[in-house]
This record gives C-alpha cells, structure tokens and sequence, in this order.
C-alpha cells in the first residue's frame, strides 16, 4: 500500500508549495480541502495543516474537527494551522502588535525534540502572519521562539491520550526558512515513518500497469498542445497501450514560429501516432476584432473543443479522452476561495456529447516531477525543459485584436528573444544549481559547477506585443511610428507566486538590438519588472 500524507488546505497561497516539499522527500501527498479529510483512508501516515488567509477570529474561517485525525496520526500545522491548533484547544491568538512578516531567526530551541533535530542556532525562518500565539493550551509546551514571536514551535506529547500533535508559525515550505527542508523531513520521514518509496521509475511503472488494466484494448485519444505536459503523458500511453493512442494536434494558428512543423517532427521521433490539424484561419475569423482578454480566451477554448471534437469523431471506435492535466490544475480547479482570475481550457472541458470517459495519467504530477518522469522515460531534453505556454498561445501576448500579421511581429520578436535565452550560458554550482527549474539537478547536489543557459534558469518566457500602443521612433533618417514589444521573465518554483528574472544587461542590449533591427513593425522593447503578486505571468 502507497503511504501519503494528506494536506489541508485553508486557503494559502503556500499550500501547493509544502505539497511540492514533500514530495521532494520521496513521500507521496494529496492536497485535500480543509473539511475534506479521508477519515477511513488506511494509506495516510500524517497530516499537515496549511496556512489561510483568514485569522481563527474570523467569521467566515475555515475551521476543521481535529479529532477526526489528531491522536490517532501525527500532525504539524502550519502558520494558520499553529493558531488554529492552540485557539481550539483552549490557547490564545491574539492581534500582533505588528504584522510578523519576513526572516527571522530562532533561539531556544529544543532541538532535542523530533522535529527540530539538526537545527542549528539562530536558524533563518519566514514568517507571514498578523495575529500571533499569546497561551498555548494546558499540556502544551513551547519548542522555539524568536525575538518577536514566544510560540514560533510548540507541540503537545500526547493529544487526547494519542499520537503528538506539532506546530509552527513560520513556513518551513518557503526557500527563506533555512532548513525548512530539515523541519519536513523530521516530521515526514522520523516521526511518520515515510518508506520514501515514491519517485520517477516508481511512477512510471505503476502507472503503465494501472493504464494497461484501466484502458485494456480500447482505443484512446489525447488532445496535444506541444508542451511538457501532454508530451509526457502522450509517451507515458504510448509506453502503455502503443498504437491504442491516437494523438491530435490543433493549430490554432498562435502558436510559436515554426512551432507546429517543429513539433510535429518531434513527436514523429518519438514514435507516437499523431494528427495534425492547420485551423488556424477559422481561429483568426473568431477572434477579429476581439480585444477583451476573457473572450479571447473563451473563444480558442470552444474553438478548440469544436474543432478537436470533429476530428475525434472520425475515429469511432474511440473510448477514452487522455488529458496532461497536472496535479496544479486540479487544486486549481478546487479553489476553496471560489474566485477566478482567468479561465482555463485545460481542466473540464470534455464535451458531453463525446461520450468519452477521461485518462488523466499525469494528475498527481507538479511540473517538476512531470519533467522527471519525461527523463525516466529518456525522452529529448529539449521538450522536457519546454517553458509552460498558455493554451491560447499568442493571442494572450498580445494587447488588443488578433490579426496574422499582429502573430507574425510576435512570433519573430519572441522567437529572437527565446533563442538568445537558449544561447545564452551561465555557470552555476550548489544551492543556485538546485534551483534551476528544469536543468534536472539532482537535489542532492551541493558542490562542482554545472553550465546552464537563460533560458533554463527561468521557470517562463515570452515577448508581448502592445498592438493597442505606438511609439515615436527614428530608424536612420526616418521618423517611425510603430509598436513597443515587452519582454517578459520570471523564476518560480509552481507559478503560484513568481519573481522577475535578473537577466543580464549585456544579453538584454543584444537582444533589443536585434528585435527592432530585424522585426518589422516594432521600434522599442520594454522589459517587465514585475513579480506575481499583484501582477499575473500572462499579460491576458
């Protein structure tokens, strides 16, 4: 039997990320809705509670009955889940006097105690909270502070006669708690007894069985875009079923220059069965004169569908509908906050009339383990390494209606710029090597030096065409009045939260240069300096 350990989310932005350091121990995990628990799931082995946007004097907080797990499994909660912990057991959370947000540094720590063990003096934590632990509750005792926080860790022996019960209000999920890595890995591996037994050649092999016993001698289809995702459960099927998979490839007609020839030969090499489809014309008719962000995006979302969905017909004896969703989109897609920032086509949109039942071989993946699985599999590094690319591609980069020749600026500006970062190399060793996203460094790693380029230090990339701007120019003697492209860079571990990338100066100079020297219609390039949060990745 699988062990996992099942995460309660309240809402935290952080939530996916804890998700993600876990499974960096080699311990599977299910994201799981804070009043969602499997109460009579035999595989779970631990609990984590996330943090929340809320604080436990809320109205509306999200609240969870603990003594559906707690005492009877090992628990930690997190920032939020700390409060939650000591305000229903009878403790105090109370407002800080000032919002605890930042590093800090632990002293008094026991580290005596399993969950701290090997943590140095004065360890680096982050904090993120406005209210703070004022009491813990009778029978609990603190295990560390720091200067503004008295209960930064505590734990309780025995909750209720059970198991023992942690928490901490800092987060050891994110990169600037030091050894937040260490304070997971006592808890999931030393006090939940975690085999480590899950891992890329594990994936692949169970899950060829499960889809073997699953699909049996049906036929599957599986819609293509040319990125990470679908290619790898694309080859993941081909490993399973061989030429069961029939594969299809919509072009849309916004795609990246020369992307759909190029793709098309790449998926020819890895042997997969697969049907091109140029509709890109019906796609430009759609979208003329639609310059609203989410009409464009619902448009190549139905277009697609339509015109996916045709080509599905034609092969009658089909049964099944495979998907390269990845575990993100589903906890997306299960947002407890209800709210929508942009829609998405990838996640629900199997047309009912298709009557197809749905093979997602990849929905437990985050991006990282998705591009291991690909390497297991030995598949080209270079679409292992593939930046994420929106489903409705081009037409979300540029500001305004869509036109082919609006495409044709982009796809050259963008083209220029993505080959420069692929051209473009650096030299990385230890903790900066462990966080390029898709260079496939081992974590282990720690010394020697690895050569990497731009391109695969930044979690995304792209050029954004402001068609609805025009600048002044002078390009020998003639005045020019045409459009600004902005350039867009940002490092990340999942997309949920994203900082721009620090290129250098003399890359950057390069690259204008050749934009507004070899692409018609652009006579300035901006560069974007703005991280997610407030701003999104995508422009649109």
């Amino acid at each position: 039997m699988q062990q996992k350990i099942i995460i309660l989310d309240f809402g935290s932005q952080t939530t996916q990320l804890i998700g993600r350091r876990v499974r960096e121990l080699d311990t599977f995990c299910e994201i799981l809705p804070y009043n969602k628990f499997p109460k009579d799931d035999p595989s779970v082995i631990g609990v984590i509670l996330s943090g929340s946007p809320f604080s436990v004097h809320d109205p509306e907080a999200f609240q969870v009955n603990l003594a559906d797990f707690a005492g009877r499994l090992p628990v930690l909660g997190i920032c939020y889940g700390a409060q939650y912990i000591a305000h229903s057991g009878g403790g105090r959370v109370e407002k800080a006097d000032s919002r605890e947000y930042g590093r800090a540094h632990l002293d008094k720590v026991n580290s005596g105690n399993a969950l701290f063990h090997g943590f140095d003096d004065h360890s680096q934590v982050w904090m993120s909270h406005g209210d703070t632990i004022t009491a813990l509750p009778e029978g609990y005792e603190v295990l560390a502070s720091t200067a503004d926080v008295k209960y930064a860790g505590y734990w309780t022996p025995s909750y209720q006669g059970g198991k023992p019960v942690w928490a901490v209000q800092f987060h050891p999920e994110v990169f600037h708690t030091v050894q937040g890595t260490q304070l997971l890995k006592n808890f999931v591996v030393d006090i939940c007894g975690s085999r480590q037994d899950w891992s890329a050649a594990s994936f692949v092999d169970s899950t060829v069985a499960e889809l073997r016993q699953q699909i049996g001698n049906d036929r599957v289809i599986l819609g293509l875009s040319g990125g990470v995702d679908s290619s790898v459960a694309a080859v993941l099927l081909n490993r399973a079923i061989g030429n069961q998979l029939t594969c299809i490839f919509v072009d849309h007609g916004m795609l990246r220059k020369d992307e759909f020839t190029q793709v098309m030969n790449d998926y020819k090499v890895l042997g997969l069965n697969v049907i091109g489809v140029d509709a890109s014309e019906r796609f430009f008719a759609d979208l003329a004169g639609v310059t609203d962000p989410e009409q464009k995006r619902k448009i190549i979302g139905r277009d697609f569908i339509e015109v996916f969905n045709a080509e599905a017909k034609k092969i009658t004896d089909a049964k099944w509908l495979a998907q390269g969703t990845i575990y993100p989109d589903r906890i997306e897609s299960l947002n407890i906050t209800g709210k929508v920032i942009k829609s998405h086509h990838n996640v629900g949109g199997l047309p009912k009339e298709m009557h197809l039942q749905l093979c997602e071989p990849l929905k437990w993946l985050f991006k990282d383990e998705v591009r291991r699985v690909g390497r297991q599999m030995g598949m080209p590094e270079h679409l292992i390494t593939r930046h994420p690319f929106p489903g409705p591609g081009l037409a979300v980069r540029i500001l305004g209606d869509i036109t082919p020749e609006k495409v044709r600026i982009l796809q050259d500006a963008d083209d220029i710029y993505i080959r420069g970062l692929r051209e473009y190399k650096v030299r990385l060793s230890g903790d900066e090597a462990r966080r390029v996203p898709a260079a496939g460094v081992p974590a282990s790693m720690t010394d020697g030096e690895i050569e990497v380029s731009l391109y695969d230090q930044i979690w995304q990339a792209g050029a954004i065409l402001l068609s609805t701007v025009r600048s002044v120019g002078v390009m020998g003697d003639e005045r020019t009045y045409e459009h600004p492209v902005a350039l867009r860079a940002v490092t990340s571990t999942d997309a949920m939260t994203a900082d721009w990338a620090h290129l250098p100066y003399d890359f950057m100079a390069r690259v204008s240069n050749e934009i507004i020297n070899r692409v018609r219609g652009v006579n300035r390039v901006c560069y974007d300096i703005s991280s997610k949060p407030p701003s999104t990745i995508e422009w649109e």
